[in-house]
């Protein structure tokens, strides 16, 4: 049987929310892999801990405790997201 090969594709923008079963070290390697394969933005929202791990090349990873907003620019034009209404 062959097996399928799927094309070498990355999203520009990745964001996960980390749930109580998560391990956060597990979910900030995944989110560096993206950067790693070509993503341009990532967000790694942790409701458990109120912080948001923002990913963007060639910084790496910045970490915002309780942010008020985000914002997408320049991967996502005009969108800004409220994390705190995901805390409540």
């Amino acid at each position: 049987m062959e097996k399928e090969e799927f094309p070498p594709l990355c999203p520009d923008f990745v964001v996960d929310l980390r749930s109580r079963s998560d391990s956060l070290a597990a979910l900030r390697e995944k989110m560096r892999e993206y950067l790693t394969n070509g993503a341009r933005l990532g967000w790694l929202i942790d409701p458990i801990d109120r912080r948001v791990y923002v990913y963007e090349p060639p910084d790496g990873e910045t970490c915002f405790e309780d942010p008020e907003s985000l914002s997408g620019e320049p991967v996502l034009r005009g969108f800004v997201l409220e994390p705190r209404r995901l805390w409540a």
